[in-house]
């Protein structure tokens, strides 16, 4: 019951802040493209959490954990969180304004790729028990390398920068999307400060680096 508390406490929090990131910007709630990344964002991570609670409660208990302990991470969150403000609220302001032409088309196309990165992340979560939100190495980790992490060695990344760069499209704006740019940037220093971490703490993750070349992106990174 805690858990379930801690869980629609934080889910609820998230819903109304990136609302107000959104629709406060806008001057409106007739946002039809805001609407559909709330729903496309926050419907399936309702579900993805009621699956954690019953089949992996201690999964979702990591999932919840964002308090890094590392200096360099805790720089990579705080920009992180500032690209996420910064970019919902130009995405508003395009709204109100109508700074941007989006093509229908062009958001049905990041809607269906938005989706693709969810099922992409839910599968890590399902190949992945160690996984979490913070940068460490648990008592008695095992490297995983079967399934997408036979393929990149960081498929939650590789699905997170399809998440978020297909949201500004979503939201109808290209101005958010420069903003939103600046993430895989983001997520390349993370990566790199967390496979030193790894190299140093977790046997045998040398040996997968060898085994898989890639970090992100299958033949090119």
């Amino acid at each position: 019951m805690k858990l379930l508390i801690n869980a629609l406490t934080k889910f609820v929090c998230g819903l109304l802040l990136v609302g107000l990131l959104i629709f406060l910007p806008a001057g409106t709630l007739s946002y039809c493209d805001g609407w559909l990344l709330m729903g496309l964002l926050f419907g399936p991570m309702l579900i993805a959490g009621f699956v954690m609670l019953f089949k992996s409660p201690e999964l979702l208990r990591k999932r919840l954990d964002v308090k890094e302990k590392q200096a360099a991470q805790k720089g990579v969150v705080a920009f992180s969180g500032l690209m996420f403000v910064a970019g919902f609220v130009v995405a508003g302001l395009d709204h109100r304004f109508g700074w941007s032409q989006m093509p229908l088309w062009v958001t049905i196309m990041a809607s269906v790729l938005f989706l693709t990165a969810y099922g992409l992340y839910a599968e890590v979560m399902r190949e992945n028990a160690y996984l979490s939100r913070t940068v460490k190495v648990e008592e008695g980790q095992k490297v995983v390398d079967t399934g997408l992490y036979g393929i990149v060695r960081h498929p939650m990344y590789m699905a997170t920068i399809l998440l978020f760069l297909t949201m500004p499209v979503v939201l109808g704006s290209w101005y958010a999307l420069i903003v939103f740019a600046a993430y895989p940037v983001i997520i390349i220093v993370r990566l790199k400060d967390e496979e030193a971490l790894l190299s140093r703490q977790l046997s045998g993750y040398t040996e997968y680096q060898k085994k898989v070349k890639y970090r992100l992106l299958p033949f090119i990174w």
